[in-house]
């Protein structure tokens, strides 16, 4: 009987394995994405182990808000989803990046771009990219006569702070907001973000 019991449990310990690694796979067609701290793959769950969210506001030289896309970071789209990378937007929370990954680990604001990039790419076949770095954001490139102002609010009541080097190396930290302005001439006042809306409240 203790070898039937024995064996049964070495059975359920395998299968139970066997749904792990699956579910830290990405789904066909939907690339793992290298980001800083290692592999980021497009599980076929969303998780919950670790789960916060970090705002980023994308402003372009004429103080337009160029949102980020619901359903980035979601394959093939919200509506019948196969796969989530650890990373994604909900068009419910505009602006509003969910972290949602199995374990604890460094995410930057490059990853982020990473899986947009990914996932813009596989909507469309492989034309477009989504950069992240001091003279790219997202589509936008910093012109002659232009510069790149970074604000960093860690919802700590200081405010948005003028970030140094390169926004890519962010560090994603819950209820912070990211503001990214392309600038001809004096910055914009960054636009605020509040956490406490209809949409974003329990966020």
């Amino acid at each position: 009987m203790a070898i039937v019991v024995g064996v049964a449990m070495l059975l359920i310990f395998a299968v139970l394995v066997v749904i792990g690694i699956r579910s830290h796979t990405s789904a066909p067609g939907a690339p793992t994405v290298q980001g800083s701290s290692g592999a980021i793959p497009c599980d076929q769950l969303e998780h919950a182990q670790v789960h916060y969210h970090v705002a980023v506001q994308i402003l372009d030289s004429n103080g337009t808000l160029h949102p980020l896309p619901g359903g980035a970071g979601i394959i093939p789209n919200e509506t019948a989803p196969s796969c989530f990378y650890w990373l994604h937007v909900h068009s419910a929370n505009q602006d509003v990046i969910h972290i949602e990954a199995p374990a604890t680990r460094v995410f930057t604001l490059s990853d982020f771009f990473k899986i947009w990039d990914a996932y813009n790419t596989y909507e469309n076949n492989g034309v477009g990219h989504e950069l992240m770095d001091t003279t790219h954001v997202s589509t936008l490139t910093v012109g002659t006569g232009q510069q790149m102002i970074v604000y960093v609010d860690l919802s700590d009541g200081k405010g948005p702070q003028v970030y140094e080097g390169d926004p890519a190396g962010i560090t994603l930290k819950a209820h912070e907001v990211i503001t990214i302005e392309i600038v001809s001439g004096k910055p914009f006042t960054p636009p605020s973000f509040d956490w406490n809306s209809a949409t974003n409240k329990g966020l």
